[in-house]
């Protein structure tokens, strides 16, 4: 099977846009890991009450992988839907992850060809208190919660509940986590991650561009290239 916003063609909001008429107001962003070789890049359309994105992320643990993904949260930096591809060398799956915006989920995933991995998608009734996706092994989906909740430019914290979404098997499952303001920076502002969850104990202190664009996630990945005048 195929979905139409991994294989390039337009997501229904896109559709709306003239033929032939192009955005100009994207951002590239390109990271790179630091835990393992990894490398990110994604095409960011990042406005005052929402973000899309586009993107391609390429690494080799636990097996290699390439994955595409597009990202609707335009809407309050709400998750509305996250469709993603994962392939390697004999092996492909697909994922289409959509939310109404108010706490119901639905999830499509089917798999082609043989790899040692979990099987794709996930129980959509267990996601009912999330509002957010989160990518993993990705620096950019953790912008929403930050963003929705102003924690990069004001003090306080706040605890999520995501759709945490594995690579590359593409599973998914809830993540409880809390994002804590700690300092406004001269470049931006720096917020601490902490995993209530799915890996207990693990906290990171992210350093964040004014927009909350991920400048670098330790034990993670950090940004290596970023087109600030686009």
């Amino acid at each position: 099977m195929t979905d139409p916003a991994v294989a390039g063609e337009p997501l229904p909001e896109e559709a709306d846009r003239s033929e032939g008429e192009m955005r100009a107001d994207g951002r590239l962003v390109i990271w790179r890991g630091l835990d393992a070789w990894r490398t990110e890049s994604s095409q960011v359309f990042l406005g005052p009450n929402g973000i899309e994105a586009h993107g391609t992320q390429v690494g080799v643990d636990p097996v290699p992988y390439r994955l595409d993904y597009r990202l609707d949260a335009s809407d309050g930096f709400v998750t509305r839907r996250l469709a993603l591809t994962a392939a390697g060398t004999g092996w492909s799956r697909r994922l289409d992850l959509r939310h109404d915006g108010a706490g119901a989920w639905t999830i499509d995933a089917d798999a082609v060809g043989t790899v040692k991995l979990p099987e794709p998608g996930g129980d959509p009734a267990s996601l009912g208190q999330a509002r957010d996706c989160d990518l993993g092994f990705s620096p950019l989906t953790n912008l929403m919660p930050i963003r929705r909740s102003g924690l990069n430019t004001q003090p306080g914290s706040a605890d999520f509940v995501m759709a945490w979404v594995a690579v590359p098997d593409l599973t998914v499952v809830t993540s409880a986590q809390r994002y804590e303001h700690i300092r406004r920076t001269a470049t931006g502002s720096v917020v601490r991650y902490v995993d209530l969850g799915l890996f207990p104990g693990f906290e990171a202190d992210l350093e964040l561009d004014e927009s909350g664009i991920a400048l670098r996630y330790p034990e993670l990945a950090e940004l290596v290239s970023s087109n600030t005048d686009a």
